[in-house]
């Protein structure tokens, strides 16, 4: 069980996404039949807003700035003032995702937008890492790398199935 607990908070993106997924099959199985078209992918976007985004950089937010040490080793760098600062903007994150869980496009959009530059960019530093000082640690070249890409890419999926009209 230990090990269950430890794998899912140390793969904590993947593990709030899959929450919220869950929770957004449980809606959509109770919504009456037939469904209103979009409803689905509208649920599923809303608590990826939740959970892939609010909970997710809220968990990274406390990580950062309160056991900032501890995570500096887990992506193996040394502890400094940096950890401090990318939880109080995880922070923002959180706060923009759990604003998001209510219906407002332009919002999503900016949320989503700003979540990706962030991650993509975390992605790139990853890679550097890797390549320049062989940084192999779980935090720099283990899930949080296929993280920093995916869920963006998720994202963004997702906001395109809610659009709505399509591409002409």
């Amino acid at each position: 069980m230990q090990n269950l607990i430890y794998l899912a908070l140390s793969n904590f993106p993947l593990t709030f996404t899959l929450l919220g997924l869950l929770i957004a099959g449980l809606q959509i199985l109770k919504t009456p039949t037939p469904r209103p078209p979009g409803s689905a992918a509208e649920a599923v976007l809303r608590w990826f807003m939740f959970f892939g985004i609010g909970v997710t950089y809220f968990y990274n937010f406390v990580c950062h700035v309160f056991f900032g040490e501890a995570i500096a080793k887990f992506i193996g760098w040394a502890q400094s003032p940096f950890q401090a600062e990318v939880g109080w903007a995880s922070l923002g994150y959180a706060v923009l995702g759990f604003m998001a869980f209510r219906p407002n496009r332009a919002l999503r959009i900016g949320t989503v937008a700003a979540v990706a530059c962030f991650m993509l960019g975390a992605a790139i530093g990853h890679v550097y890492q890797i390549v320049t000082a062989h940084n192999l640690a779980p935090g720099n070249a283990g899930g949080m790398l296929w993280y920093d890409v995916l869920l963006p890419l998720f994202g963004l999926f997702l906001l395109w199935k809610t659009r709505e009209k399509p591409l002409s």
